[in-house]
């Protein structure tokens, strides 16, 4: 290499050292419009495409998702945060005015931008990953209604449940809670298929 393109890297170098702090507050922008995106993107899915009820799920899964759904959306505030932190900086920062105490100051300011960058990353990816086990645990574990639901009108009123058979002794009805019971043939007066009880 010739002796004028040395000098121009350099130069480039020591040009370098003034503008770390801007190009990460740049890089820390990209980020936090990232991070925006995403978390809108993400909510729009949950609203559009998203199980609108919980409670229909079993008591396990319904607990797993809102717990999942609800850090998620902590780390994904965490992580806009951190990433307006590192764009920003603190709120309140004194304007240093001598030479050596700014570059002091810059040092640890692309200290502190690159470690809230490395967190917010973390928190968004973090985030991202419950919300999607949310949603993948309240699909996968959804209670079905029985296909074979039926109201029966006895003599001394209306029962509604899992048709489970019938005999001499009478019709055998899976009521809720899980119980059966047995109904006797001679009070059974008419028996209907219904799509739920309630």
């Amino acid at each position: 290499m010739s002796a004028q393109s040395d000098r121009r890297w350099a130069q480039l170098a020591r040009e370098l050292e003034f503008s770390q702090l801007p190009e990460r507050r740049r890089q820390a922008e990209g980020w936090r419009t990232g991070l925006t995106g995403l978390a809108t993107l993400l909510a729009v899915l949950v609203t559009l495409k998203g199980r609108d009820d919980l409670s229909r799920l079993p008591p396990t899964a319904r607990n797993v998702a809102t717990v999942l759904i609800a850090l998620a959306f902590l780390l994904l505030v965490a992580g806009s945060i951190l990433a307006v932190r590192a764009a920003h900086g603190s709120p309140g920062e004194r304007v240093l005015l001598a030479g050596q105490a700014l570059r002091d100051w810059t040092r640890q300011e692309i200290r502190r931008v690159d470690k809230a960058l490395r967190r917010a990353a973390v928190c968004c990816v973090t985030g991202v990953a419950m919300a999607a086990t949310a949603i993948a645990v309240a699909w996968a574990t959804t209670e079905t209604e029985p296909d074979h639901l039926v109201r029966i009108t006895t003599t001394t009123g209306e029962r509604c449940g899992e048709f489970m058979g019938s005999g001499p002794n009478g019709v055998t009805l899976k009521a809720e809670g899980g119980r059966s019971v047995v109904l006797p043939a001679h009070t059974v007066t008419s028996v209907a298929p219904v799509s739920a009880c309630g």
